[in-house]
């Protein structure tokens, strides 16, 4: 964690005394929520106190409210018992949850948006699973099946588009990066946050990404979750950031125990395609001897198309031994049924233009089609076999 988040925090808060230390700590993040705070914080703090059976604190953590957001934490805080405010001189939802998180006592830390947006029945289910010990983080989710949630097309598309694209490119399990709905075990915080680079928007994903690298134990839970309609939330500006974050998970810049280099891999991947694709061009042009043009492209493709998925599991990915060698190729098989598609229509399409056109022409549109399928040979095999190469734990 860096030091200015610390540094930015209200040495006030930091000192106010505490008689007893929660099981739990729900941070509440807020930014010119002057509104929306007390009505949200009392209704939690209702809840709390009738139907949450462990000791629960909240935390209202400011990060540089400018309106009156500020004064309602305060009084909160000094009306409400076991509720405590923490004040940042900087913005960031991110850095508000590092900075409660990292100062609290609690056994389970969590927060929550400040809309209410997923009902507080759901808090419970949430953070069973840690302090039951079957979890190290839970998170909610409305993605996975049993979930309610009633929100925009946009935002639901944009949704399902960021979290496959987390699943094809960074091989992730959970279903739903961004819902604002998460519980960590504080000793995993603890470890965890300080590898954290991103302190605003991407931190959720961040969190998650980093704890399935270290094999820990994420609890992903459906909820019932209704759009907050006030959103105040910059969807091109974080969509932005999180593309960076994505990329930048991808090519390994955040931690020691990152995986291996996406540019290593695409480089290893472009060597096979290319000793693939002469070896190809090769067979095609002693088979079109005395073969049809299809036929001699089927035969080609099958077997290149063995040959170029057993090297990239070996040498690409790194991924030796029987386990799972059955769904590899089969992943293998479903680019080659996507090349065969391919060749096979430039073959249809050569035939209308010049029934009978130079070899050469041939195997040059022929090459054409196969980088292209190329392409989803990569995002297949790196989908399948990412998983085989997580990182031992933190």
């Amino acid at each position: 964690m860096g030091g200015s988040d610390i540094v930015g925090m209200s040495t006030a808060a930091l000192e106010q005394p505490f008689s007893w230390a929660p099981s739990v700590d729900i941070t509440i993040p807020v930014y010119n929520e002057e509104r929306d705070l007390a009505p949200a914080v009392r209704r939690l703090h209702n809840y709390l106190h009738s139907e949450f059976p462990f000791s629960a604190r909240i935390t209202i953590a400011d990060n540089a409210s400018t309106d009156g957001t500020a004064a309602q934490a305060l009084r909160l805080a000094t009306e409400l018992r076991g509720v405590r405010l923490i004040r940042l001189s900087e913005k960031g939802r991110g850095r508000a949850l590092a900075a409660s998180w990292l100062t609290s006592d609690a056994d389970v830390v969590a927060y929550m948006d400040v809309d209410l947006s997923t009902d507080l029945s759901a808090l419970l289910p949430l953070v069973a699973p840690i302090i039951s010990g079957h979890s190290d983080v839970s998170i909610g989710s409305r993605l996975t099946s049993g979930a309610r949630v009633v929100r925009s097309a946009k935002r639901e598309l944009i949704s399902r588009c960021y979290n496959l694209l987390l699943h094809v490119v960074l091989g992730v399990r959970f279903k739903d990066a961004q819902c604002g709905f998460k519980a960590v075990r504080a000793d995993v915080a603890r470890r965890l946050l300080p590898g954290i680079e991103n302190r605003n928007w991407f931190f959720d994903t961040e969190l998650l990404v980093q704890a399935e690298r270290a094999g820990l134990r994420v609890h992903e839970l459906p909820v019932d979750w209704v759009e907050d309609a006030d959103s105040r939330v910059d969807i091109l500006a974080t969509a932005l950031e999180d593309l960076r974050g994505v990329w930048r998970l991808a090519t390994g810049r955040w931690t020691r125990a990152a995986p291996e280099h996406l540019h290593g891999q695409l480089a290893r991947f472009a060597a096979v395609g290319l000793v693939s694709t002469v070896a190809y061009a090769g067979l095609y042009w002693m088979l079109r001897g005395f073969l049809t043009p299809a036929v001699s492209n089927s035969i080609a493709l099958v077997v290149t198309a063995v040959g170029n998925t057993a090297a990239n599991r070996r040498v690409t990915f790194g991924v030796r031994g029987a386990n799972g060698l059955l769904r590899d190729h089969a992943g293998g098989l479903v680019a080659f049924a996507v090349a065969l598609v391919l060749t096979n229509a430039v073959i249809g399409g050569m035939a209308l233009i010049k029934p009978t056109p130079p070899i050469g022409v041939e195997i040059a549109s022929l090459s054409a089609a196969n980088a292209i399928a190329t392409v989803v040979r990569f995002v297949l095999l790196r989908t399948l076999l990412f998983h085989l190469r997580r990182s031992p734990a933190l």
